[in-house]
């Protein structure tokens, strides 16, 4: 396993729609375990694989808290097919938008269907934080990051200050 490169904003790279893995082979097993390897580093609890510039619908999750077991998955193709009317606040922040945080609304409660690292369809419900975390990753695929849920005002905000942080040497590009 490896630790990869975070691709940072504003980058183009992370504003394209990721393709769809035809499936878990080893090369994409080998992707997932690197990805954790990686979000663990950081350290993260989500990383889609745009954000190691790699444009494949591929994301990994582990909200576990310290002191508990990790709880690892690895989701390919990851399709949302239901969300609950209640939704949730939740401040989240970004890997490629690192020092950033502001609180974003979602639907609480999901169901997704996925291909799992056994290249096996699966679906699964997830409510709260994981649910939080999925929806987050899988906006990535879609080249959609958490500062787009915000006010343009906001978001602009973020975006100068990580270029102006990038530009300086602040923040490695």
């Amino acid at each position: 396993m490896a630790v990869l490169p975070i691709v940072v904003a504003p980058d183009p790279r992370l504003k394209r729609k990721a393709e769809p893995v035809a499936a878990v082979d080893a090369e994409t097993a080998r992707l997932m375990d690197d990805m954790l390897e990686t979000m663990y580093a950081a350290p993260g609890i989500g990383l889609a694989a745009p954000q190691v510039g790699v444009l494949k619908r591929v994301i990994v999750v582990d909200v576990a808290r310290e002191g508990e077991a990790p709880q690892p998955l690895r989701l390919a193709n990851p399709e949302i097919l239901w969300t609950s009317e209640e939704t949730r606040v939740h401040e989240e922040g970004c890997l490629s938008l690192p020092e950033m945080y502001d609180e974003v609304t979602r639907p609480a409660r999901i169901r997704v269907r996925f291909l799992g690292r056994d290249n096996q369809v699966q679906e699964m419900e997830a409510d709260g934080l994981l649910a939080t975390c999925i929806q987050h990753e899988i906006d990535h695929l879609q080249g959609t990051l958490f500062v787009d849920h915000l006010s343009s005002v906001k978001r602009n905000m973020m975006l100068r200050k990580l270029q102006k942080r990038k530009k300086s040497g602040t923040l490695a590009a």
